[in-house]
């Protein structure tokens, strides 16, 4: 009798977890009026946020926490020639040099990207509030004048498990 019940539990257990896994991994399509691309979001706990500096920008936040990964996403205008290894040089010049304890990864060399746009991927460590954090820039290619830069932060204990969920959004990301 105890066998039975025992196996009955277990089989709840996992139809439980199983379906909790199916539903987790469900990728859900953005798209907003008034926003000329859209991108696949690896799960419902990536929602969107707006945030308002000059103008009002979408951004996406996994969970509560931007610690466990958060997006900027903006469109660049370039002059013609610039390449993605460029915007970073700059970025980094500009910006993440700034950051407590930033440290480029690999070099600074980008890996190459291919999805709906080509581009690369640059990543970057640095300290946030005493928290070691992880920066991934994506630069996707629109034309010879125009970039599409995915700007992804998280806490670094979190990126391995999350790397790829950012690799598939990038290469999800399409105008409309």
């Amino acid at each position: 009798m105890r066998t039975n019940a025992m196996r009955t539990v277990l089989a709840a257990l996992l139809f439980t977890m199983m379906s909790s896994i199916s539903t987790f991994g469900q990728t859900q399509t953005f798209s907003m009026e008034g926003v000329e691309y859209t991108l696949d979001l690896p799960s419902a706990a990536w929602r969107t946020v707006s945030r308002l500096d000059v103008h009002t920008h979408v951004e996406f936040l996994n969970g509560d926490d931007p610690a466990d990964g958060y997006l900027r996403l903006r469109k660049r205008l370039v002059t013609g020639g610039t390449s993605a290894d460029d915007l970073f040089r700059h970025d980094e010049k500009w910006e993440l040099q700034r950051l407590p304890g930033y440290i480029v990864c690999r070099n600074g060399n980008g890996a190459d990207l291919s999805g709906h746009l080509k581009g690369k991927a640059f990543s970057y460590e640095y300290v946030h509030e005493g928290k070691n954090m992880d920066g991934r820039i994506y630069y996707l290619q629109v034309d010879s004048r125009t970039f599409y830069v995915l700007h992804f932060t998280i806490a670094s204990d979190k990126f391995p498990g999350l790397r790829e969920e950012m690799d598939a959004v990038a290469r999800s990301f399409r105008l409309r």
